[in-house]
């Protein structure tokens, strides 16, 4: 395995992207060999692989069981629970999520795609699009994962025909378009061969562009967000009341979004109070500005009653608050999720009680179409729902910002993860949601 310093470590950017496609298209074996040829497995693993790939009579390493742990996916042959995989070249570092492709793992797809700056999606060059790369194509579109890349694989299974990969390139591409996806690059590549996943492929001297790594290590990434609202939800408050910080109090988190500054005018939400952050620290080191993903503790002007929970904007930017939240969710439990459910609801930091209102529609990402008022969404659906919560919640629309605009309901009695959601409108106008004047029940 190359070996890469930590001084060449800091210097590079940092790459999270997930991988799909269905089942038997090569989705592990192209991890694998992304890990392989990147010369980022390590040698016992390599050994291992090599192992028991000659107990099976295969002549080459299966690279397949580079991603493939669990006892279940080495057996069936499949990509079963979701995989995270670590792995920098000299230019990049990277964060692999590999996700399943079959239909009842769709929320192990979201789960892994949720963070996701790209999303490489695999074709088998002898099938073409099929049912479920349209599926994963609709996922990347609601989780408005900002980079998709299309993979036409096995394409020496098809003599490296060029007018193979036009055709379903095209495809693919005009369907992503219509679903909202603002960019695909498509490569035709053989995982099992390495033809253009790390190194360019001597077969497609037609193919002009990047290989998977190269595009990887290429896409641009922009984490200091800086055109997103600034948004900082507090962790926890930090008051040592010690003898060398009588009077210190500082407010810590994780910044969301955006960029906070000594001298903003800020605002606390829910309660709306307004004051000024006279101070920044960061490590323990005071400075000018912080900008997300870095984790903070901004000093106020003003004595202001802030609990793990608030929220910290930019008075000049603050979202609405309401206790009406409308989104799209992927239910992601094996008991179903109701109207009239009583759940609780994790937004940031914060987690507040809150009531299924209404559930509008149930998504088919088959062909897109809405099945109006079901009811019920079970293990996998995704749907339209309105919640009604008991304490007011700034969320943002999650096309406008993915973590503040997304949050998860979580049974009350157990503390399972029901559904995870995703604020404001998808990429499918929902039907219209009832009346808040025929609502009855709770009064919150």
């Amino acid at each position: 395995m190359s070996t890469i310093t930590s001084e060449a470590l800091a210097e590079t950017t940092l790459l999270r992207f997930a991988t799909a496609g269905s089942v038997d298209d090569g989705k592990s074996t192209l991890v694998g060999r992304l890990l392989h040829d990147s010369k980022s497995v390590l040698t016992d693993q390599l050994e291992a692989v090599e192992r028991v790939s000659a107990s099976r009579g295969q002549e080459a390493p299966d690279l397949a069981l580079l991603t493939d742990g669990l006892r279940a996916e080495r057996e069936q042959g499949i990509t079963i629970d979701v995989a995270y995989r670590y792995f920098a070249t000299p230019r990049r570092r990277f964060i692999l999520a590999d996700t399943p492709g079959h239909v009842q793992y769709t929320r192990n797809m979201v789960t892994g795609a949720s963070t996701a700056e790209l999303t490489v999606i695999l074709v088998d060059a002898r099938n073409g699009v099929v049912e479920q790369t349209r599926r994963h194509a609709a996922i990347a579109a609601l989780l408005r994962v900002p980079h998709v890349v299309l993979a036409v694989n096995k394409m020496d299974l098809v003599d490296y025909e060029e007018a193979v990969f036009a055709r379903i390139a095209q495809e693919f591409t005009a369907y992503a378009t219509e679903l909202g996806v603002p960019e695909v690059t498509a490569v035709p590549i053989s995982a099992l061969v390495g033809d253009n996943v790390v190194e360019p492929s001597a077969h497609m001297d037609w193919y002009g562009g990047p290989t998977v790594l190269e595009h990887l290590e290429t896409v641009p990434v922009s984490h200091d967000l800086a055109h997103c609202h600034a948004r900082l939800p507090v962790q926890y408050v930090i008051r040592p009341q010690s003898a060398e910080h009588p009077d210190y109090r500082g407010y810590a988190g994780q910044i969301a979004a955006g960029t906070f500054r000594v001298g903003d005018e800020v605002t606390v939400l829910p309660s709306g109070r307004t004051t000024t952050i006279t101070g920044i620290d960061l490590l323990g080191t005071p400075v000018e500005a912080a900008w997300t993903p870095q984790s903070v503790t901004l000093l106020l002007a003003d004595d202001i009653d802030i609990s793990r929970g608030d929220l910290l904007v930019p008075s000049k930017d603050a979202p609405a608050t309401t206790q009406d939240v409308e989104a799209t969710v992927c239910h992601v439990a094996d008991q179903p999720l109701t109207v009239g459910h009583r759940v609780l609801l994790k937004h940031g930091t914060r987690t507040v009680k809150a009531i299924v209102k209404d559930i509008p529609a149930r998504l088919t990402l088959d062909d897109l179409s809405l099945h109006p008022h079901p009811g019920t969404l079970v293990a996998n659906d995704i749907g339209r729902v309105k919640i009604r919560t008991a304490e007011p919640l700034p969320a943002d629309s999650y096309a406008d910002s993915r973590r503040t605009g997304s949050f998860i309901l979580i049974d009350p009695n157990d503390g399972t993860t029901l559904t995870a959601g995703m604020a404001g409108e998808s990429f499918a106008a929902p039907d219209p949601v009832k009346d808040a004047a025929q609502d009855d029940g709770w009064d919150f």
